[in-house]
């Protein structure tokens, strides 16, 4: 077993090339997220050219935000690469509890390829979870609890073969037998646009940088698999708190960047907390 300190390390020394197929609105944060950690970001989304970028990739990140035909063209041929070659994916499901088109195409891409890490908020892991489920916009239900999702996630992550990262005031990662409550953060996460595209973002880094440990980048863990979405979840909440003031939205971002680019192992030693539970058989 890993420390996170040890994971955001490997980040900072091996420099992983991530391939992000991102949205418009939070690509600028997603960037400077990946260059803040240490790794080297390329947001290429043309379908002629995305297989030939992703062959040469740490991971590969698809974001579903605000999509488009040219993207999701994109998407599935990258992911077919990334499989094919043993690279990790992340999957993040933006929007799938409010829209068919995309909670089509999730299906489609998971009957395709099995991603090493799919993340959604509680709205959107419960709505790959149960069919009948829909949500208003991209935000997370109030009304969905940690326990409702500790079942939902593990549901999906034996379902899929999956980690699977549900976010929310506490971050749930699980591969199915293990699960991680990430309790690092602040509600000023919530109060700007991004920051769970950045959280994909930091996992692929964190996984494509420690591939023969995925799962210890964010604590103590066994799975191997869940290691970088634990510590991506710890390491931005850590950072999250840093950043907290108490002038406006635009001066918590700026402070957000700084917090990520300067945190070391003793800041995160100092500020985690997380909960590591082991699921009772069924």
């Amino acid at each position: 077993m890993r420390h996170i300190p040890d994971i955001l390390t490997g980040l900072r020394e091996r420099a992983p090339l991530i391939h992000c197929i991102t949205n418009p609105i939070s690509i600028n944060q997603c960037a400077n997220a990946i260059l803040a950690l240490g790794g080297r970001p390329i947001m290429a989304e043309h379908p002629r050219e995305v297989e030939e970028i992703t062959a040469t990739a740490g991971a590969l990140m698809l974001n579903l935000g605000n999509i488009t035909d040219v993207r999701m063209d994109a998407m599935r041929l990258a992911a077919r690469t990334a499989a094919a070659r043993g690279i990790p994916i992340l999957l993040d499901a933006v929007g799938v509890a409010c829209s068919q088109l995309r909670r089509d195409y999730v299906c489609e891409l998971l009957s395709d390829v099995t991603p090493t890490v799919i993340k959604g908020n509680y709205s959107e892991i419960n709505a790959l979870c149960c069919a009948d489920y829909r949500a208003s916009g991209v935000d997370a239900d109030g009304a969905l609890d940690t326990p409702s999702m500790d079942r939902a996630a593990a549901a999906l992550a034996h379902r899929h073969g999956a980690v699977l990262l549900a976010s929310g005031r506490v971050d749930v990662i699980t591969d199915g037998t293990r699960l991680i409550h990430s309790k690092n953060g602040t509600p000023r996460l919530s109060g700007v646009t991004g920051t769970g595209c950045m959280l994909s973002v930091l996992t692929a880094a964190f996984v494509g940088a420690n591939p023969e440990a995925p799962l210890t980048a964010a604590c103590l863990s066994v799975s191997p698999d869940m290691d970088g979405a634990a510590a991506a979840c710890a390491v931005l909440g850590i950072c999250g708190q840093l950043a907290e003031t108490e002038r406006g939205s635009g001066s918590f971002m700026v402070a957000l960047l700084d917090a990520l680019s300067t945190v070391d192992g003793a800041v995160i030693e100092r500020y985690l907390d997380r909960e590591e539970i082991t699921i009772e058989a069924s």
